[in-house]
């Protein structure tokens, strides 16, 4: 397929999505916003979980058992720390360190987290363009029934069991988008919102002033994956979220979340959908390579149909 893509993304679920799509199509025609919200800084060092997931997944390098981290990962650093009476509620493996001190190193030295990205994608001779939603700084928090929460704290140390009332995006308001996002979302034959929770991974990216806009005046259709299958999770906090938001868990939900500028809902198997719209039906359950390219090809086929 030819032409020039778009996908909004989060971590583990987002990245099956593009790399599918990368599988798929041209060297060089897709870009990948990432969400930040959920970046952080853990002992000193500048962490960027879906940054990270991406760039590992893309490459070949991403641990398979787990879902997240390095393939082949030893955790010396963190038995180290243990010993030492440090805080172990969020891993890093000891090649996961090379990234997040190489960044650090980069960041102290004025490099944008763009340019730091791009440089690690080029290192992995990966041939899209992954950017981060924003080079400023943006930080999820949850308001729980345990008080307000960062993000990490949150999905890691507290395995999303706090209730949640409301999130927010600290640093948005004031936040630009990265260089080429917007001229990425224009120019697009086709944006993609990755089946990453809607919520937490998608919301931080449109927080960001801009790129909601953008959507809205993009060239292309914007196309939804849902993060629901049998009205449940695939992964993550999802279905919960909504709940206690006092949302249904729906594709009626999903579709009224993203309502202002989306064209098209892809949802999995013979799930409920809304009346009136635009979609299109799959398997989007994505556990092999053969999945997400199955899932990305329904995707940019359904684009073509809205594109007529």
């Amino acid at each position: 397929m030819t032409g020039r893509y778009a996908v909004l993304t989060g971590g583990v679920g987002g990245a099956k999505l593009v790399d599918g799509l990368y599988r798929l199509l041209p060297a060089n025609s897709l870009t990948a916003i990432v969400n930040t919200g959920d970046d952080f800084r853990h002992f000193g060092l500048p962490i960027s979980p879906d940054i990270d997931t991406l760039l590992y997944t893309l490459s070949g390098n991403s641990n398979q058992k787990l879902g997240w981290g390095r393939e082949g990962e030893t955790w010396n650093f963190m038995e180290a720390l243990r010993s030492l009476g440090g805080e172990d509620w969020f891993n890093l493996g000891d090649g996961d360190l090379a990234l997040h001190v190489m960044r650090g190193i980069a960041l102290q030295a004025g490099e944008t987290l763009s340019a730091v990205t791009v440089r690690f994608a080029a290192a992995w001779e990966l041939a899209l363009n992954i950017v981060p939603m924003s080079d400023d700084v943006v930080a999820t928090w949850v308001e729980s029934d345990e008080g307000p929460l960062p993000f990490q704290r949150y999905f890691v140390e507290r395995h999303c069991q706090p209730k949640v009332k409301s999130v927010s995006f600290e640093g948005a308001a004031t936040a630009r988008p990265a260089p080429g996002v917007i001229e990425a979302i224009k120019s697009a034959d086709a944006v993609l919102i990755a089946p990453s929770n809607p919520w937490l991974s998608v919301d931080p990216i449109l927080a960001v002033p801009g790129i909601r806009s953008a959507l809205l005046d993009c060239a292309g259709p914007v196309i939804a994956v849902s993060p629901l299958v049998d009205g449940k999770a695939v992964k993550g906090p999802t279905a919960k979220l909504m709940g206690e938001l006092g949302l249904a868990i729906s594709n009626d939900a999903i579709w009224d979340h993203y309502a202002d500028f989306l064209d098209g809902l892809i949802v999995h198997g013979d799930d409920l959908a809304p009346a009136g719209i635009a979609v299109t039906r799959t398997d989007t359950m994505m556990h092999s390579a053969n999945d997400r390219e199955r899932v990305a090809g329904v995707a940019l086929n359904f684009a073509n149909v809205l594109l007529e």
